[in-house]
């Protein structure tokens, strides 16, 4: 009950979004997994607290009519979009 408020909803939303969907079979994999997700978490998902924008923000393309590309995170899992160059 004492535990960091912050620290929980982080685990539980990796439990949600990663770790429900997959079946792990060993730590390496667990490891692997992990760094690619907080990766995704920091790099790509939009979060509440931070007026849905990204901890670590990717450059943005200016450009309306550029292509929009779908990057698949572990293996289909989450998936990320953004703008071709």
């Amino acid at each position: 009950p004492r535990a960091n408020a912050f620290a929980e909803r982080f685990v539980r939303t990796v439990r949600q979004e990663c770790l429900d969907h997959l079946l792990v079979v060993s730590r390496r994999h667990l490891e692997v997994v992990l760094s690619e997700y907080i990766r995704h978490y920091n790099e790509a998902q939009p979060h509440r607290g931070l007026e849905l924008t990204q901890p670590a923000p990717r450059p943005v393309v200016s450009d309306t009519d550029a292509k929009i590309i779908r990057r698949d995170v572990l293996g289909g899992i989450v998936h990320e979009y953004e703008r071709a160059a």
